[in-house]
C-alpha cells in the first residue's frame, strides 16, 4: 500500500497564511517567508521609485509602463509575488480592481535575500520563463549587485551582472541610465537578520 498523494497547496492556503508572512505557491507547495528585511525592503522601493517617474509617468523616459510593488501573480496553478512586477502598458493599459493578476508580466525583479534566494532562483525562474516574462532582475542588496536575465526561447540569459556605483542601462528599461549606487545609498552592510 502507498503513501497518500500529498495535498496541492491552493489558493485558500495563501489566504489563511499568517499575516506576518510571504505565502506562494509553486510546484504545488505552500512556501512561507518572512515579509522583507530592512536592506530587502529599501532597495526595493528605490529601485521603484527610480523606474516610476521616466516609465510610468514618462519623466526624463519613454512611459509606456505599470510597475507594481509586490504584486500577487496567479499564473496557472502556481501563485507568486514579486519585490516588483512591470507590465507595457500595451498589454496592461490600467490596474484592474482585483486582488491579484492573471496577466504574467513582462518584467519582475526579485530582491534576494537568504530566506528567499532559493525560491527566488530555483522556484520562481521556471514559472517566468514558462508564463514568457521576457526579463527577470534578481538584486542582491548584500552583495550590492543586479543580474539581469533574458528569456531566449524557454530559458534565461544572463546578459549582465553589474555591482557597486556602476552606471548602467539594463533591459528592458534601458532607455535610461541607472547609477547602482542609489539603490545601495541607504543599506548598512553588516549581518542580514533573516
Amino acid at each position: 500500500m502507498g503513501l497518500p498523494a500529498a495535498r496541492r497547496a491552493t489558493y485558500q492556503d495563501v489566504l489563511a497564511a499568517p499575516p506576518h508572512m510571504v505565502a506562494e505557491v509553486m510546484d504545488g507547495m505552500l512556501e512561507l517567508h518572512p515579509r522583507p528585511a530592512g536592506p530587502h525592503a529599501s532597495v526595493a522601493s528605490t529601485l521603484g521609485e527610480e523606474l516610476g517617474p521616466p516609465f510610468k509617468r514618462g519623466r526624463g523616459g519613454p512611459g509606456g509602463w505599470i510597475i507594481l510593488d509586490e504584486p500577487e501573480l496567479h499564473l496557472g496553478d502556481d501563485i507568486l509575488v514579486p519585490d516588483l512586477g512591470g507590465w507595457r502598458r500595451t498589454r496592461m493599459p490600467h490596474v484592474a480592481n482585483v486582488p491579484y493578476f492573471e496577466l504574467a508580466p513582462d518584467w519582475a525583479c526579485e530582491v534576494l535575500s537568504r530566506s528567499t534566494a532559493r525560491l527566488d532562483r530555483g522556484g520562481k525562474l521556471p514559472v517566468y520563463a514558462r508564463e514568457k516574462v521576457g526579463h527577470v532582475w534578481l538584486v542582491d542588496p548584500l552583495l550590492r549587485m543586479v543580474e539581469v536575465l533574458r528569456l531566449e526561447g524557454e530559458h534565461y540569459s544572463v546578459i549582465g551582472v553589474h555591482r557597486d556605483d556602476a552606471k548602467v542601462r539594463l533591459e528592458p528599461f534601458d532607455a535610461i541610465e541607472l547609477d547602482l549606487a542609489v539603490l545601495w545609498a541607504d543599506v548598512v552592510l553588516g549581518e542580514e537578520p533573516r
